[in-house]
């Protein structure tokens, strides 16, 4: 079973990059601003810790500045973490479980998705999951290396992400419910564990201290808890959404899992590793829901719980009736279908368009195509600057704009900065001008009108996304960048604006 597992990642690690090679996209709008954060590396950013950036640096230091090499390390990093997995699988539950464990983790529906984007939880994955193998390996004994594996394996997984944090969590648990956690993580060989995290995490902490904790306090903001605080719906689209996450019928087994651990923990007969191990799935799930149901989640938000929730599952069908094992199998070749379906529908756009998906790709196409008829417009007009509303469509002009003759900014659309983009080329209040406005947020149009002197319409810009899609653009030539304050007062006066056009 060895040679099949690597066979297997070699495998399914090589098509991937070779599909990195053939996607004919461009990048998510996230992507591209990790990829803005790679040509400055620092110690944190706005927005997210900065890990991402330092990989991104790396990858396209080694192959160039291509799109795929921007995606390069999200299979290899997806591919270690299905390494790791395996491993923790033969600790505890044998060669077998081992090699389904890998199996399942390279074929799971969020991984094909995941593995072609280069995203944070790519690189949260891979250190989560070498995080629980460096645990268990403690909880069995283990000795002062896999308490410094430990520390690396959590530090550098809040590096990637904060939602690390749950491991944490998962660690309290684990100590709290299962008797070898515990005499584990009160061995004073922690204490190197603890050290080795800080270390790691140390400089992070520095730049977050020195910016005012920009990202900690923006990861609290995207909590939202401002609006209403009652959405059952939000909570109960989040649940099904883990469907696409995890596929279906390992969403049913491990929910059922969960269940029955709980039921066998309470009767004082639960498998202290099953429980250790729900100690590092179940928080993540339930945090994320109770988030979903104060205010929204996204589906991936509780992407960590599947590391320890495929161990559990796979654990659990590859034991008793015989009918689990044609659910594994099942399941693995369902969502290989689906997977390698998305693959080929994301190198081949006009086949995606062909069978009504081209929704779904709508924001990967037509930015070189954005960037020339932006490019026109300012030579059309002769501005020295171009001023987005929308980050997004700034960091894909950072990107793919290079043939723009005008420096671009930001626009902030409240009193103070609220991502990266606004924090680091702000429009600065003052700019005589003239600019061209490209607006993407019709409602934002009454504020900025405030802002400036003078603001004219100069027509629109729309491009063709196929499907019948457009990405349209209402630009303004503006004069004396003056911003008004953000007042309650102004927001109501916006507000009533905006309904009476909603009106007409």
């Amino acid at each position: 079973m060895l040679w099949a597992g690597a066979g297997l990642c070699a495998g399914l690690l090589a098509l991937r990059i070779a599909g990195l090679l053939l996607d004919p996209s461009s990048l998510y709008a996230d992507e591209t601003q990790y990829w803005v954060w790679s040509r400055s590396l620092d110690w944190g950013y706005f927005s997210k810790p900065p890990l991402i950036a330092w990989i991104i640096a790396f990858t396209t230091a080694l192959f160039g500045d291509s799109d795929w090499a921007v995606r390069l390390a999200a299979p290899v990093l997806h591919t270690l973490t299905a390494i790791f997995l395996a491993m923790s699988a033969h600790r505890l539950f044998g060669r077998a479980a081992a090699f389904w464990t890998l199996a399942a983790w390279l074929t799971l529906p969020s991984v094909w998705l995941s593995a072609a984007v280069m995203s944070t939880d790519a690189v949260l994955l891979t250190f989560w999951s070498l995080a629980l193998y460096a645990f268990i390996r403690l909880r069995e004994g283990g000795g002062f290396s896999f308490a410094v594996l430990l520390g690396f394996a959590i530090g550098f997984g809040l590096l990637a992400k904060y939602a690390m944090s749950y491991f944490l969590l998962g660690l309290a648990l684990a100590a709290l419910l299962d008797d070898p956690s515990r005499r584990a993580l009160l061995h004073p060989r922690m204490v190197a564990s603890g050290l080795t995290t800080l270390l790691v995490l140390a400089p992070n902490l520095v730049w977050n201290w020195r910016n005012d904790f920009a990202t900690v306090s923006h990861t609290a903001a995207n909590a939202n808890w401002g609006t209403d605080m009652f959405n059952p719906g939000e909570a109960a689209s989040f649940l099904i959404d883990q469907v696409a996450v995890f596929g279906p019928a390992f969403v049913v087994v491990l929910f059922y899992l969960i269940f029955r651990l709980v039921q066998d923990w309470r009767a004082g007969k639960a498998d202290p590793v099953w429980v250790m191990l729900a100690c590092f799935c179940v928080p993540a799930l339930l945090i994320v829901t109770g988030q979903a149901f104060l205010s929204r989640a996204h589906a991936n938000w509780a992407a960590s719980a599947y590391a320890a929730g495929t161990l559990l599952t796979i654990a659990f069908l590859l034991r008793g009736p015989l009918w689990r094992r044609y659910v594994l199998i099942g399941s693995l070749v369902f969502h290989t279908l689906v997977g390698a379906s998305f693959a080929t529908f994301a190198i081949s756009p006009r086949l995606a368009e062909s069978v009504g998906l081209a929704n779904a790709f709508k924001r990967v196409r037509g930015w070189p195509e954005t960037a020339d008829a932006l490019a026109s417009a300012v030579d059309r007009t002769g501005v020295g600057a171009v001023v987005f509303d929308n980050r997004n469509d700034f960091h894909q002009m950072q990107r793919y704009g290079t043939a723009i003759d005008a420096e671009l900014y930001m626009w902030m659309r409240y009193g103070g900065p609220t991502n990266q983009a606004e924090l680091g080329w702000a429009l600065p209040a003052g700019l005589a001008g003239p600019v061209l406005i490209a607006s993407e947020r019709e409602q934002e149009v009454p504020v900025l009108a405030r802002d400036f002197e003078r603001m004219d319409y100069a027509g629109d810009i729309a491009i063709d996304l196929g499907g019948g899609r457009q990405r349209v653009y209402a630009l303004f030539i503006a004069e004396d960048y003056r911003p008004v304050p953000r007042t309650p007062e102004l927001e109501a006066e916006i507000e009533a604006e905006r309904e009476a056009l909603r009106a007409r």
